[in-house]
């Protein structure tokens, strides 16, 4: 699934009010907070994003939220701690969204 795809999904799983939420808790507006879901979507490690087989195994988040907060703070210039506390929002509803698509086929 290419990046536009799963950005789209994760902006229309999220909805206005969970975008808005993102955004207050980045401390920036709702372009800035899309523009985090963007940088995140593309920090995420290919094998996840594209791989074949089952859902993100349980472990996943712990593995990847350090590298893609560092690969988000550096493409948007927020505070890696900022970044941080928005994926503990923003990281499950894009997990989610992949393992949907999975499922779907």
């Amino acid at each position: 699934m290419g990046d536009d795809q799963l950005q789209q999904a994760v902006l229309d799983e999220l909805g206005d009010d969970r975008v808005q939420e993102l955004a207050d808790d980045l401390g920036t507006d709702a372009e800035g907070a899309k523009r985090v879901v963007a940088a995140t979507v593309e920090a995420l490690p290919e094998e996840l994003t594209a791989g074949p087989g089952g859902g993100p195994a349980a472990g996943v988040l712990g593995r990847i939220s350090g590298p893609v907060a560092r690969a988000v703070a550096k493409r948007t210039g927020l505070p890696v701690g900022t970044v941080s506390r928005g994926l503990e929002l923003l990281l499950p509803v894009v997990l989610g969204v992949i393992a949907k698509r999975r499922r779907r086929g």
